[in-house]
């Protein structure tokens, strides 16, 4: 899991990928929020597992996740179809919501060690990404994180505040997600 935002919290996005070896399948889950524009939502959850490195690709759905140097660079990119959701909680549902092309093209480099979690570790970074929607593109330089867990998903599941801004997941076998951009970073909890 990559994620990224302003320091002034005026943008904020992540790309979060599972691969589910023995189910023989992966999910994927990116997200952007901004000022004054809708949530763009892209989710799969019945993707075939990457054939090489961290690379999904789908009707309507490419992304990478390439190590440049381990614990130090990563590039992350992505090119899809989102759905713009004025309320982010419809992706609950069916999230229906206008279609809307988006790519990001991340440069993720670490700003610390590794720290265990949970069934893996975290590391803080900084990015610096170029984000491609209709109307332009979006610059965001600023702090960043990462995560890689290992095993069954490692998720809390105590409630926390509002954020700027929320994001909601609906995954396979009744999972979900929400996840709100603070002060601190993207936080992360299981929904009922």
């Amino acid at each position: 899991m990559f994620y990224l935002w302003s320091a002034d919290l005026a943008a904020g996005a992540f790309t979060w990928l599972t691969l589910l070896p023995v189910q023989r399948r992966a999910w994927y889950w990116s997200v952007l929020v901004r000022d004054g524009e809708p949530l763009l939502h892209v989710a799969d959850v019945d993707l075939p597992l990457p054939t090489s490195g961290l690379r999904v690709r789908t009707t309507g759905l490419w992304a990478d996740h390439h190590c440049e140097a381990p614990f130090e660079q990563w590039t992350v990119r992505n090119e899809c179809h989102a759905v713009a959701l004025d309320d982010p909680a419809d992706a609950l549902g069916r999230a229906y919501g206008t279609a809307a092309a988006v790519a990001f093209d991340v440069e993720w480099y670490a700003a610390g060690e590794p720290v265990a979690v949970d069934g893996g570790y975290a590391q803080a970074g900084e990015a610096h990404a170029v984000i491609e929607v209709a109307g332009g593109p979006i610059e965001v330089v600023g702090p960043a994180a990462r995560s890689h867990t290992w095993g069954g998903l490692h998720l809390p599941t105590d409630p926390f505040g509002a954020g700027r801004y929320e994001a909601y997941f609906a995954g396979p076998d009744g999972l979900r997600i929400r996840r709100a951009l603070t002060a601190e970073g993207w936080t992360t909890t299981v929904t009922p």
